[in-house]
């Protein structure tokens, strides 16, 4: 009878996992949905700030000394990862990913820095031995990346100076589909100044000349502020959409396993039942005789 107490009690425990697993896939995808749509409301802001900079640029002296058109320092990454877990190998992929990025080039003479989004990836690059300088938490909801950026941008001034960085890359994941995603560098600084030129180009379907009134410098140094902060937000946003994609996915093998458990306890339940309700319909077939025998 203790057997079928602890098969009961196993599959019991399975189908509340099961339904916690369902309930996380569930969460997943509508946080999916709510970065998307922060990705997607920054496009028209992100589009204005380009052709900005790119319209102000030309205008600006080929030696401005501006230290964000200067690629001259030390290198410094910037890598969104996650601060939860089951997620697959989220962490893993954009870690390896940020770390091979560098592999083959043979120009820097010192180790570059190192900044991180999310706790868990810090572990895989202390291990592959990188230096860490600042670490911040993920925001648990879309409203809290601007606040996030804010903190990120302070910390970035004081970094380019401390570590005299000349370039940045910045490394997450982007979601692809449902259930996926891939690895993405993007160079935050040094500003591309040739991609913004030729990106005005194409996008361009005004015949007028862009004219601003504003000082050049003053102008050129707050909208290179928002460029900044466009390309943190996205790149903070697509990674949390990311890591969700990496949580369904995890979460879509789960259920397969416990699908498979649970099919396995019942089988094995049914089984015992049956032998145990031959083995009584037995006992009393032979009592049954055995009475029969004494009359």
């Amino acid at each position: 009878m203790q057997d079928f107490e602890t098969l009961k009690r196993s599959i019991d425990s399975t189908r509340d996992l099961e339904s916690v697993v369902r309930t996380m896939k569930t969460l997943a995808a509508v946080s999916i949905r709510q970065y998307e749509q922060a990705v997607d409301s920054l496009e028209d802001f992100a589009e204005t700030v380009n052709r900005g900079l790119a319209m102000v640029l030309k205008n600006v002296p080929p030696q401005t000394s501006l230290s964000e058109l200067q690629g001259t320092g030390s290198t410094g990454i910037i890598v969104f990862g996650s601060d939860q877990g089951m997620c697959g190998q989220f962490n893993e992929q954009i870690g390896s990913f940020a770390l091979d990025y560098f592999a083959d080039d043979p120009r820097p003479a010192t180790q570059p820095a190192w900044m991180v989004i999310g706790s868990r990836i810090s572990g895989k690059l202390l291990d592959a031995g990188c230096q860490i300088d600042y670490e911040f938490n993920l925001p648990g909801a879309v409203t809290g990346i601007s606040p996030l950026v804010a903190d990120i941008l302070a910390e970035i001034d004081r970094w380019r100076y401390e570590r005299h960085l000349g370039k940045i890359y910045i490394f997450y994941n982007q979601r692809i589909s449902a259930s996926s995603y891939k690895p993405h560098a993007q160079q935050l600084l040094p500003i591309d100044v040739a991609q913004l030129a030729q990106r005005d180009t194409s996008a361009s379907t005004s015949r007028s000349l862009p004219l601003f009134t504003m000082p050049p410098g003053i102008l050129l140094s707050r909208l290179i502020r928002q460029y900044l902060f466009v390309s943190l937000f996205r790149a903070c946003a697509e990674s949390q959409a990311g890591e969700n994609a990496s949580r369904i996915a995890s979460m879509q093998a789960a259920e397969h396993n416990i699908k498979e458990r649970l099919m396995n306890l019942q089988a094995e339940f049914n089984q015992r039942r049956q032998t145990a309700i031959t083995e009584e319909l037995l006992d009393v077939v032979t009592g049954f005789e055995a009475l029969k025998e004494e009359k």
